[in-house]
């Protein structure tokens, strides 16, 4: 795909890896929706960056977890940009436990609704559009869903879910849209600590994590490739190999 000129929204595109995503398109010439849940400031940080790219853009807030309000936002950035080419799933929570013990039901099902669900609705609700106009999706998975991780089975099932659910649609919605995944290993971003993110240096072979660019750099090589989908890519240097 000739990014240049493409439409695109950017679940979770204001912070992290959704923000350097949202940039990485800016700046190959691709108009964006960033979408938001709680932190609108943070998405109008990342508009306006995205501005100095002379590229469209909006914010746009809602929850992934609820279909009506997610089908609201596809039809907003339709109405908005005047079509959706390319849709990149990257809202993720990670839950506050991480022992079976300590999570209850209701911490299991948010990490759920967030992670999957709201991966699913995204896709259900612009997979029309998508065909229609020969497009992409990328989900963001993590390492976790294909070793386990270590922040929690709830994280992990829900990681490991998004990659089922990007084989499954490559199949279904082909030959129209390519949908790929990619599966990053920890990510220098403010959701971890200081110290996390030592810890997890000493655990990678490069001893660092990654920074948010170099992922960006991956859902754009998915976005550009079109006879790459089905596929899960691993971003983790190393850490984990299959």
């Amino acid at each position: 795909m000739q990014l240049k000129g493409k439409n695109a929204i950017v679940i979770g595109g204001n912070r992290g890896i959704g923000k350097a995503i949202s940039l990485a398109l800016g700046n190959k010439g691709v108009n964006v929706a960033v979408n938001f849940y709680k932190d609108k400031d943070k998405a109008y940080k990342v508009i306006k960056k995205l501005e100095e790219f002379n590229v469209n853009s909006l914010k746009i807030k809602a929850d992934v977890r609820d279909f009506v309000q997610v089908e609201n936002m596809m039809n907003i950035v339709k109405e908005s940009l005047g079509s959706i080419d390319i849709l990149v799933n990257n809202a993720g929570i990670s839950g506050q436990n991480s022992a079976i013990g300590n999570i209850n039901i209701e911490e299991w099902k948010e990490v759920i609704d967030v992670n999957l669900t709201g991966v699913f609705n995204c896709c259900k609700a612009v997979k029309e559009e998508l065909r229609k106009n020969n497009g992409k999706i990328v989900n963001i998975s993590s390492i976790a869903g294909k070793m386990g991780g270590t922040i929690g089975c709830h994280y992990a099932a829900s990681k490991a879910g998004v990659i089922g659910l990007t084989f499954a649609l490559a199949s279904e919605l082909a030959p129209q849209v390519t949908v790929n995944a990619v599966a990053p290993g920890p990510v220098d971003t403010e959701l971890l600590s200081l110290e996390t993110k030592k810890r997890l240096s000493v655990q990678t072979p490069f001893g660092r994590i990654a920074k948010p660019e170099e992922i960006a750099h991956t859902v754009i090589y998915l976005l550009e490739n079109d006879y790459v989908s089905g596929e899960v890519i691993d971003v983790n240097a190393g850490r984990y190999m299959d």
